[in-house]
């Protein structure tokens, strides 16, 4: 059976998973987040995916985090859950967020090993399984496709997308057109995202080529400045675009790519500098020095005077 259109339009939020001093998963804080994120105007939500640490979560947390959000959105935005690790473990993700309700599923790469790109394909569709839950495949890491392998994600009916984390936008652009060219309307349909961290930085080349849609991480922190960026985009506005790129962005990624794992660690921070019940992240993830969170707060504080100047 065929899926019915799916939309996705506006900024997409990656709600980060809060935990308390001692690592236990913290759900009354969870709940505040995204309620923060649905008021700041996100138009989805995507919990425990990369930004929500997935990789940490058991099976129990990823319902119950799913759960809440449901609980909190109310139906005002959609929500999608995310699922990865082994072919048997993201297969059981994918059930249970189906059964769990959720929206959709961004699918991760597989855990550890990789494979020929028919392999990757054969790991989506066990992944799938029986499920009819939409599902957005994440280019990145062990599960980079080809454009012949991405075009064979057509007769996996369930597939209605695909996010790019890998940052190659020559490959991404054949993946684009090989797809279009086929000219169905499932072909048209498809959906395509910038995926990669601190997306913002490389969003205008990637609207370039049709991938207009991203997650913003720095939605969990600055909505302000994230929506600002994204109306920008939408209005081709590069005067507004470079001032909060050159004020706020790359200073951001400068810092965040200081240490691994900081695409994380680093928002959760600046979400604690804001007041936000964001908690510690767990390991392997590790937390940002004292002199590394002081440049933080005083890139984001830049980042909202370059906003208050525009």
């Amino acid at each position: 059976m065929a899926q019915p259109k799916i939309e996705l339009d506006g900024l997409l939020a990656f709600p980060l998973t809060p935990f308390t001093e001692d690592l236990e998963l913290n759900l009354d804080a969870f709940a505040e987040n995204v309620e923060t994120h649905v008021a700041a105007g996100a138009g989805a939500v995507f919990v425990a995916c990369g930004t929500g640490e997935l990789s940490s979560l058991s099976p129990a947390e990823h319902a119950a985090v799913l759960a809440k959000a449901r609980e909190v959105v109310g139906g005002r935005v959609p929500v999608w859950a995310g699922a990865g690790g082994g072919a048997a473990a993201a297969r059981a993700a994918i059930a249970a967020a189906e059964a769990g309700g959720a929206d959709g599923v961004l699918l991760l790469p597989p855990y550890l090993v990789s494979g020929p790109p028919a392999g990757l394909v054969d790991f989506v569709r066990f992944a799938v399984g029986e499920s009819s839950v939409p599902v957005i495949v994440y280019h990145r890491g062990t599960g980079v496709f080809t454009a012949p392998t991405a075009l064979s994600l057509l007769d996996i009916p369930s597939v209605v997308g695909l996010k790019d984390g890998l940052g190659d936008v020559e490959l991404m652009t054949r993946i684009v057109t090989t797809i279009r060219s086929v000219g169905t309307d499932r072909a048209r349909d498809f959906l395509f995202f910038n995926g990669l961290p601190t997306a913002e930085v490389s969003a205008k080349a990637y609207a370039s080529i049709g991938v207009a849609r991203y997650s913003s991480a720095v939605h969990c922190f600055a909505p302000e400045i994230a929506h600002r960026f994204h109306r920008a985009l939408a209005e081709n506005d590069t005067a507004v675009m470079d001032a909060l790129l050159g004020g706020f962005y790359l200073p951001l990624v400068a810092l965040r790519d200081e240490t691994p794992g900081f695409a994380v660690s680093l928002v959760k921070a600046a979400a604690r500098l804001r007041g936000d019940k964001a908690g510690p992240v767990r390991p392997p993830l590790v937390e940002p020095t004292v002199e590394q969170i002081d440049r933080l707060g005083r890139i984001v504080e830049h980042g909202f005077a370059t906003l208050k100047a525009l």
